[in-house]
């Protein structure tokens, strides 16, 4: 069972087809727009949403298990450019890395990025697998406050690809 199983959702992803999935945020709040797209790597998370070519992208992690290792500043692709979001179906961990600098939640937070736990990314992958690349809006506020048909028009005004 999910660690906040029960809580109030902090943060909302929207797709431009109209689903909805709520989860817990973290790393920046607000909110973001990209296409959602997803990755299958069971390791290497700091370096795939640093990279300059996720730029514009919400990334949805398969692998379960994300934060792990924390982040260091060498594991930057870049220092301004990556991905807008990501999706991963736990929270992060707790690092156990002796050279982390920093909780993935800490590392998103100064860049700008807002990550969604507790979703279910399989049933969002065979999605995307079965509908195709789309918008999505990803939002996080911690008074779990989210206006989903706007976020859904939002999502609607991405141009997928």
């Amino acid at each position: 069972m999910p660690a906040h199983a029960g809580a109030r959702a902090t943060a909302c992803l929207a797709l431009a087809d109209g689903t909805i999935f709520s989860g817990q945020g973290y790393g920046a709040t607000g909110e973001v727009t990209g296409t959602l797209v997803f990755d299958t790597h069971m390791s290497g998370y700091q370096e795939v949403l640093s990279d300059p070519a996720q730029a514009g992208h919400i990334v949805t992690f398969t692998f379960p298990h994300i934060g792990n290792t924390g982040t260091t500043p060498g594991d930057d692709r870049s220092s301004d450019g990556g991905a807008a979001g990501l999706v991963t179906a736990q929270m992060p961990t707790e690092p156990s890395n002796w050279q982390a600098t920093a909780t993935l939640p800490e590392w998103l937070a100064g860049r700008g990025m807002i990550g969604i736990g507790e979703i279910d990314t399989r049933r969002l992958t065979l999605h995307l697998r079965d509908h195709g690349a789309q918008g999505a809006a990803l939002s996080h506020d911690p008074e779990g406050r989210f206006d989903t048909a706007a976020l859904v028009a939002r999502a609607r005004a991405v141009r997928a690809g």
